[in-house]
Parts: C-alpha cells; structure tokens; sequence
C-alpha cells in the first residue's frame, strides 16, 4: 500500500510540475495587422438574470470587427434576461443585434434548442456560440479569426478564467477555473491534439456545423461543447486553440449550488471521457499526500510532514504562477487552495455515486453515451 501511495504522490507532483511549466508558457500573441476579417454571427443563449449580465452581453456587442451580428435567445418570453438584452440593444443602435424568443424544443439539451433557435436567424459562415457568463476584450472575433485564417480548421475553441463576484464559493469556483481546469488543459494538450470545445467559445464552419448534423446532432448531448469539437475533429478538420483568454463571471450563492454545479460539470466530463476522468484523481496533490502521510505516519512520521509539506509547497506555488499568468490582482489564498483541492476530490468521488444531474431548474438522467433524459423539475433551494 505505501509503495502504491508513494507512486500516488510521485504522479500527482509531476502532474502539478506539468501545470506550472504549461502556465508559464502560456503565450498569445495578437492578431497579424491587416488578416483576414471573415463576417461572423455570435448566438447567445440566455436563461435568467446573473450578476455582470449586463456586461457580459455589452462585451460581445462592441467588438473591434467590421461586420458581425449578434443573435440572444431566450425560451421564454417572462424570463429575467430578456430585460437586460434589450438594454444591450438599445446601448448598441449601430450594432446587428436581435433577440429571439422561442421555445420551441428539439431535444433535452435546452441550451442547445436555445442555440437552435436563433441559429434560424444566422447570416454568417462563421458561427460562434459562447455562455451568458463570459466577458471578452474587443479584439476576441479578431482572435477568432486569426484561427480561421487556415483552411484545415474546422472549429476553435478558448481558455477561459474565472473572475469571483464575492463569497467564499465564488472564490473556489473561479480557483478551480484557474488552477484545476485551465492548467488541466494546458497538460493534456501537450500531449495530444485538441478534439473538443468548451462552452465559454464554440466557433464552428457552417459547413462543417452541417456535416456533423447540425445543432440537431446535439440536441440531446450533456457535453454538446466537447462533442461538437470531437465530432468536427474526426470529420471535418482540426480544432484550433484561439489564441485568447476569455473571462467567466463566477458568482456562486453559496457552497451548495457550487457543489450542484461542479458536481454537473464532473459527471459531463465522465460521460464523454470515462477512461480519463477516472485517473485524474492523480492531479490531487493534498489528498495524495495525505493519504501518504497516513500510510507511513506511524512507522516514519517526519516523512508523512515532509510529504504533506511538499504539496502544500507545489500547490501554493501553482496558485502564485496561475494568479500571475491568468488572474492578475486576485488575492493569494493558500490555505484556501488547499481546501479547494480537496473539494476537487470530494467532487471526483461523488460523481461516481450517480448519474443524475441539475441544469437550469431540470433534473435529468444521463446515460453511459453522455445522452440526457429529463426527469422533472428541481424545486428551487
């Protein structure tokens, strides 16, 4: 048992060595002067009122691009985010920009339906789909672009970072972005190919959107941003990585609904890479260490402080490299990054005890192909 904690460990550490290398080359340049500037439609699926909304939305309408349109959608007529798009609007009279209400449903995946909808109204061969909680420079469809300026990329995707609102649960939920996620990503890329989207940018090809089914094809997809990149990647043409961070407004109002989220976002993960999902529990350096620490704590106890200090030692210092690479101006929190790595593993373990999620107020059963079933309601808490 301690020779297979102590290969725990070892692979945890390497893995957080990884992670601050991929942060510390993080490099995206401009866009060339004078590239290719190909007119684009931006669909911006809408549910309910969030903190920032408003200027979210006002950052996709004033970007530094010749020609674009911007299209929200919303299902319902009453929801709380149709305000703030026609204030958007009306701040923007220059700008191509419509609402569409329409609840009209093609399968379970509402924000999907949702995209579907105003998809009705795109004029553009470039298609960018993009959550109602991100915030980008006025250079990002520039960014964009810049990708699309080689033929063989069929779709494109960005990193992402999380900027808290306020609270303890802000806080971890933009820490994970910034320290979990966006490093995780960095990892795997540099070992292989990118075959999937993240919802925070899914810029796709008309053509290549019509190749793969369309937004019927993901209609009733948990993880429609990694299966519209995989499914591009293996039949249309690479998946480029834009060279841009864009921002996640993260306001969570307490532990719980953080929990319910990344608890979400944990079982999407596992519905579409089960086999990789299931190792990366070998990205938890405090839980490894502690678990070592255990392990050996009777026979070798200054080797079990010397252990956990070791990854109290690599975590605080990928959370200074990822608050100078990616959110500059966040406080540091060690200790609280500590307890953020072992609320990963908690998520990690909970997310094998169950196949259901919470989206939008609906629970929904998902099965082994990463397919959603609607259960019924969530009553609000």
């Amino acid at each position: 048992m301690q020779l297979l904690l102590s290969f725990y460990l070892l692979a945890a550490s390497a893995y957080v060595l990884l992670a601050i290398r991929g942060l510390l080359r993080l490099n995206h340049p401009a866009p060339r002067a004078g590239g290719d500037c190909p007119p684009m439609t931006v669909l911006k699926p809408l549910h309910g009122d969030e903190p920032g909304l408003f200027e979210n939305l006002l950052s996709f309408c004033q970007q530094d691009y010749p020609q674009y349109q911007v299209i929200f959608g919303v299902s319902k007529a009453d929801d709380a985010a149709v305000a703030v798009a026609r204030r958007v609007i009306a701040a923007c009279p220059d700008a191509d920009l419509a609402l569409v209400v329409n609840d009209r449903l093609i399968g379970s995946n509402r924000k999907i339906c949702n995209v579907a909808n105003c998809h009705e109204l795109s004029r553009y061969d470039i298609l960018v789909i993009a959550d109602s909680d991100m915030r980008v420079a006025p250079d990002y469809l520039r960014r964009i672009a810049s990708s699309f300026e080689d033929p063989g990329v069929a779709a494109g995707t960005c990193l992402y970072r999380g900027r808290p609102v306020s609270g303890l649960a802000s806080w971890l939920g933009a820490a994970y972005i910034n320290e979990w996620f966006l490093p995780s990503v960095l990892v795997a890329t540099s070992f292989q190919s990118l075959h999937f989207c993240f919802g925070a940018t899914m810029a796709v090809r008309r053509s290549a959107l019509e190749a793969i089914g369309g937004f019927e094809r993901l209609a009733n997809e948990l993880a429609d941003d990694y299966r519209l990149g995989d499914l591009v990647a293996s039949q249309c043409g690479r998946v480029a990585l834009i060279p841009c961070i864009v921002e996640n407004t993260v306001h969570e109002p307490s532990l719980a609904s953080l929990l319910r989220h990344e608890l979400r976002w944990a079982r999407t993960v596992r519905s579409v890479q089960a086999g990789g999902y299931a190792m990366s529990f070998l990205t938890y350096i405090t839980p490894a260490a502690l678990a070592f620490a255990l392990a050996v704590g009777a026979q070798h106890p200054l080797v079990g402080v010397a252990a956990v200090g070791w990854a109290v030692g690599l975590r605080a210092l990928l959370h200074d490299v990822a608050r100078t690479t990616v959110a500059p101006g966040q406080p540091a929190a060690y200790g609280l990054t500590v307890l953020r790595d072992l609320l990963c593993f908690g998520v990690w373990v909970a997310s094998f005890l169950g196949r259901n999620v919470e989206w939008q107020g609906y629970e929904f059963k998902v099965d082994k192909q990463g397919h959603m079933e609607l259960k019924g309601t969530v009553e609000p808490s």
